[in-house]
Order: structure tokens, then C-alpha cells, then sequence
């Protein structure tokens, strides 16, 4: 392990003890002590770069006094065009920042955009309660508009600020209200979190040793067999899993030891957003909690679910929810797959301006229209047996294609990369178009992509659903 991933591993294991600590905390203080812990850690290891990330802060809060109706989109435009800056500081004779640094800093980017959308909610329906005499149906809004203290104190907690996960200002703010934390769920959540975090190491540090990802970069690499050159990517793949299962998976157990993201379970919560209907518990009953709104990776369906489009839900999981709200939407695309093009070139730039970054999100959408193209020409024309079958093949060359996106993710130059899918043919490439012109001639590339849209406009429906019910509930009340 490097210095810099040993330096991680500390942080990790040190926020999960201090968490337990916190709950012994009352607001204020807990508040104060979460901003001092955070910032004496980006001081020290980020150093002079750490103003890097309180500009991105201060300018974040001009915009929201300036203007809170445009500052979704201002936010968005100033975070992401400080990353551009913040990535090329070195051609203004500026000092490279430090790997922590730029953790930071992606981290704060999507939460100054999301501060930003929270104040604008919290001000439409400010004003919808001032002309129509009745409280916002809104879930999980802002109650207040946070002054500039709350939004260091936000951007600075010590909880995840270096490895996520990402959660928005109102968990924070209900993180810090918390009522009685200490009769919260703690330590049965956290060691379950934690069990396979061992494994997932192990497993990490034994197959990288036997798979150098340097190797790839070799000449000797292409003299080995096609079916080895091949096998390679699944196990550099399977050790980038692993590496992020354990640091996610003690991410999240940092969390839960503070109590953050805490909420029963009839709150039905979704990683990053949060509770999505208002509940209140009957006092007299038990009540169950999760802590889904901090869940940031679900290993077992990342691994087993079948479908491109769907591994991604299951990946980062908090980020895709920032991704799916605040980027998704506002795409200049209408169809589902160009649509998922315009959040994956916005995802790799958000990760970096290496060309490997590019090279892989947008390949995905690719994947996705093939995927979709057989499901249409394929699968729906099969009976029950057959349906299973192609799902099984379906999953095989799932995990294929994300093995093989994965190699431009990690070797992030462009050459490295094109040289190591020029060594196995542009495998996943070719099968890709082939699938979608197969799709297409068969004419059921266009029914596959319909199909496609149409589930993720279920799921924006059911959301949608939620939100109208609970509506019709306060209301009522």
C-alpha cells in the first residue's frame, strides 16, 4: 500500500471510535467539534491547498445571498469550473494540490451544488406557504436558510470528508438534532458494515500482488496469450472492487458509529437524498432504523444485478443519486441513452480530465443501447426458460464490460489505454455495435431503447407518486 492509501486506512479507522464519541455531543457542540476535527484534517494533510477549498465555500455563499433563484445553476457552473482551475493550477506556476486535497474537493463540489438546490426549494416554497396559507408538503426541506458558520461546519464535517459519502445539508442539520442519538442503533450496525471489510482487504492486497496493474503498461504483456491479456482486466477489476468495497464499506460504519444518516425505516430513505415521505412513529410501538441515506455501495447486486444500466445504481451510490437529481434532468438530450451519455461526461469530468475517464463513462452508454437493442430483438421474444437463460449471458457480458471499462479508469492515459483494448481487439467495443446492429436489423433496437426509457421513467414516476401522496397527507393533516 502507498503512503497516501495508508494515510486513508488511518483516517477510516480513527473516525469510526470518534464517532461514538459525538453522540455523547449536544448540538452546538457537536456542530463546533464535527468543523474543528474536519478542518485541523484538510490543514494537515492538504497544507497551503486547503484554501482551495474554503474559496469554493466562500464563493458558493456570495452566490446564494447574491441570488438564491439562479444559484443552482451559478453554484453548478462556479464549482465545477473551479475544479477546471483547481486541476490545472500548475499552469499558473501554482503547487500541485495533494491526492487529499482533491478528495476534498470533489466532495465539496457536490455539496455546494446540493446546498444550493436546498436553499432555492426552500425559498419557492417559502413563498407558496406565505400565498396560499398552508405548510409545504415538501420532504426533508430546509427549515432555515443556513448562514455562512452552518455551511463551513457542512463542508467541513469531519464525516467522510475525505472518502464520502456524500449527503446533503439536511442530513446534516438532522444529524445535528438529533434527539437522543444515544438510544440510536451504533454498534450491531456498524460491526454488520464492517464484517467483510477484512475480506474485501485481503482479497484486495493478495490478487493485486499477483496482478500488477503495471504490468499492462509492459511489452512483454502483449506477448502473453489473448485468453490471459483477456482474463487480465477482470482481475484488475475484481482488485478495484475490493479496494472500494472495504474503504466505502468503513466509510459507512464512520458514519453510522456518529449516527448520521439515522432514520426509521418508514422514512423509506435513499442513498444521498434522504427520507423520501414524512413519518412519525407511534410512540408506543419500536421502531426500526436504517441507515440506507449514508449507503454508498451495495456489494452483492454490484456483483449480481444483470443489466449495465443497473450496476451503476448500486456503485457510489450516493453520488449517483446527485448525479441522477441535479444532472440527469437538466440534460439537453431527451432519449434515455444520450441522456445517460451527457451524466457520464459530466461524471468523468467531476472524477478528472484524465482521457481514460472519458474513454470509459462513454463507453457505458454505449453498452446500454446495445444491452437495450438485445432486449428488444432477443430476449422479449423468448419464453420463461429462455428469458433466464439470456439473463445469465446477459450478466456474464455485463461484468465483462465493466471489467473492460475499468482499464481506462485506472490506466487514465489514453495511450495506456487504447494500447491495452488494442491488445484484446476492442472486445467489448465490437460486441457492442454488433449487438446493436443486430438489434436494429431485427428491428428491435428501437423498441429495446423505448424500453429502456420507460423504465427509468417508472422509477421518476413512483418518485413523483411519493411526493403527490405525501402531499395529499399533509393536507389532510
Amino acid at each position: 500500500m502507498s503512503p497516501d492509501e495508508l494515510v486513508y486506512l488511518g483516517v477510516l479507522a480513527a473516525s469510526i471510535p470518534v464517532g461514538f464519541l459525538f453522540r455523547y455531543l449536544s448540538p452546538p457542540v457537536k456542530q463546533g467539534a464535527g468543523l474543528l476535527l474536519g478542518l485541523s484534517l484538510t490543514i494537515a494533510t492538504c497544507q497551503i491547498h486547503a484554501l482551495h477549498s474554503l474559496v469554493t465555500v466562500i464563493g458558493t455563499w456570495i452566490i446564494i445571498k447574491s441570488t438564491w433563484r439562479c444559484a443552482p445553476a451559478l453554484c453548478l457552473g462556479w464549482t465545477f469550473l473551479y475544479l477546471l482551475f483547481f486541476r490545472l493550477v500548475t499552469w499558473f506556476g501554482l503547487p500541485a494540490p495533494t491526492p487529499f486535497a482533491n478528495a476534498i474537493q470533489l466532495l465539496l463540489t457536490l455539496k455546494m451544488v446540493s446546498l444550493a438546490n436546498e436553499v432555492q426549494s426552500y425559498h419557492l416554497e417559502k413563498k407558496k406557504e406565505v400565498s396560499s396559507f398552508s405548510k409545504s408538503p415538501v420532504i426533508g426541506g430546509l427549515s432555515a436558510e443556513p448562514s455562512l458558520y452552518d455551511m463551513l461546519s457542512y463542508s467541513y464535517c469531519y464525516v467522510g470528508i475525505m472518502t464520502g459519502p456524500f449527503f446533503r445539508f439536511q442530513t446534516y442539520v438532522d444529524w445535528l438534532r438529533q434527539p437522543s442519538p444515544l438510544t440510536l442503533p451504533a454498534l450491531a450496525p456498524c460491526l454488520q458494515r464492517l464484517k467483510l471489510v477484512p475480506v474485501y482487504g485481503a482479497l484486495f492486497l493478495a490478487v493485486n500482488s499477483v496482478f500488477p496493474l503495471g504490468y499492462v503498461r509492459t511489452d512483454d504483456f502483449l506477448n502473453d496469450n489473448f485468453f490471459f491479456r483477456l482474463f487480465y482486466m477482470t482481475a484488475v477489476f475484481f482488485v478495484f472492487r475490493m479496494r472500494f468495497y472495504a474503504a466505502w464499506c468503513a466509510a459507512e460504519a464512520g458514519c453510522i458509529s456518529a449516527g448520521l444518516g439515522c432514520y426509521p425505516e418508514g422514512a423509506m430513505s435513499k442513498p444521498g437524498g434522504g427520507p423520501t415521505v414524512s413519518y412519525s412513529p407511534d410512540p408506543n410501538a419500536p421502531v426500526a432504523y436504517d441507515f440506507k441515506t449514508i449507503q454508498n455501495i451495495d456489494c452483492y447486486n454490484t456483483d449480481f444485478c444483470v443489466k449495465v444500466r443497473h450496476g451503476m445504481r448500486y456503485w457510489n451510490m450516493t453520488v449517483q443519486w446527485w448525479l441522477h437529481h441535479y444532472i440527469y434532468p437538466n440534460s439537453p438530450f431527451k432519449a434515455y441513452v444520450l441522456r445517460a451519455g451527457w451524466t457520464m461526461f459530466i461524471s468523468a469530468y467531476w472524477h478528472g480530465l484524465h482521457p481514460g475517464y472519458y474513454l470509459s463513462f462513454l463507453t457505458i452508454p454505449l453498452c446500454i443501447a446495445a444491452e437495450s437493442a438485445m432486449e428488444g430483438s432477443v430476449r422479449a421474444r423468448l419464453g420463461p426458460g429462455g428469458q433466464s437463460a439470456f439473463d445469465w449471458v446477459h450478466w456474464f457480458l455485463k461484468m465483462r464490460a465493466y471489467d473492460y471499462m475499468c482499464m481506462g479508469f485506472v490506466l487514465l492515459k489514453a495511450g495506456d489505454t487504447v494500447h491495452y483494448w488494442t491488445s484484446i481487439y476492442f472486445i467489448i467495443h465490437v460486441l457492442a455495435v454488433g449487438c446493436i446492429v443486430f438489434g436494429r436489423l431485427t428491428r428491435g433496437g428501437k423498441r429495446g431503447e423505448k424500453r429502456g426509457e420507460k423504465e427509468e421513467g417508472k422509477v421518476e414516476e413512483m418518485e413523483s407518486k411519493d411526493k403527490l401522496k405525501e402531499g395529499i397527507r399533509a393536507k389532510q393533516d
